[in-house]
């Protein structure tokens, strides 16, 4: 099937593959509990692999693997926070600096909704300034990248695993488009690569139980189907 040919739940070919490399790549390091599609404890988002790494004498270390195909995903995901939430302020700042003069010059702006005038409202839109329309334009853009595109981020301040992997094809790999402590992983020749370590992040025990857990369950709700569909048990994973 080709890269952009649409399964049947809405994937390429190309996330699938790369899913299936990490999977693969990931028992290859001793990651022997994997699943895909993993919904992760204390956040919204879910893992294309979650793994599991057991040890011995203590609770084992966790990872998860984000793939993607195309750059556009990658920097939708690859908010920076603490640096877009500083911008946000100063656009935030500058607004209302912009407006307060705005009220100065265009007094009849006020919309008269409340008996005292100190609590009008005025729809500064009507003036049709072109700045204060751009800072607008700016404010929300920040405002939907950082409260909608920040998975990366939050997946590292929420401690959700140990380990966090980046899979990308080859053509696709840029080392300043990696998050800030996330590993690389590169398709080539039909397996991947790593061109970046990550580094260790530390996660409560709780936490890696967790991802054991909702990794078990993904994993007995993938064999249910297949029990339920015997000719599926004779496809490989």
């Amino acid at each position: 099937m080709a890269a952009g040919i649409t399964s049947a739940n809405g994937e390429t070919a190309l996330h699938v593959r790369l899913k299936r490399l990490a999977f693969l790549w990931a028992q290859a390091q001793g990651f022997s509990a994997c699943a895909m599609e993993v919904s992760l404890p204390k956040c919204r988002y879910r893992a294309d692999v979650a793994a599991y790494r057991p040890h011995p004498s203590q609770i084992g270390s966790t990872a998860i693997f984000e793939c993607k195909q195309v750059l556009c995903d990658l920097r939708r995901d690859n908010c920076r926070t603490d640096a877009e939430r500083q911008r946000l302020k100063a656009i935030c700042k500058r607004r209302l600096i912009l407006e307060a003069r705005l009220r100065e010059h265009y007094p009849s702006l006020r919309s008269a909704e409340s008996l005292f005038p100190e609590f009008d409202s005025q729809n500064f839109a009507e003036i049709g300034h072109r700045g204060y329309s751009r800072l607008l334009r700016e404010l929300r853009a920040l405002q939907n990248r950082l409260y909608d595109c920040a998975k990366f981020d939050k997946l590292t301040r929420y401690r959700c695993a140990n380990l966090f992997f980046l899979v990308l094809p080859e053509e696709l790999f840029r080392d300043p488009e990696i998050p800030a402590g996330w590993g690389a992983l590169v398709e080539s020749n039909g397996a991947l690569i790593l061109v970046r370590k990550p580094i260790w992040h530390e996660t409560t025990e709780e936490n890696r139980m967790r991802l054991l857990h909702r990794i078990a369950v993904v994993g007995t709700r993938s064999l249910n189907q297949k029990l339920h569909n015997p000719g599926g048990l004779l496809q490989r994973p």
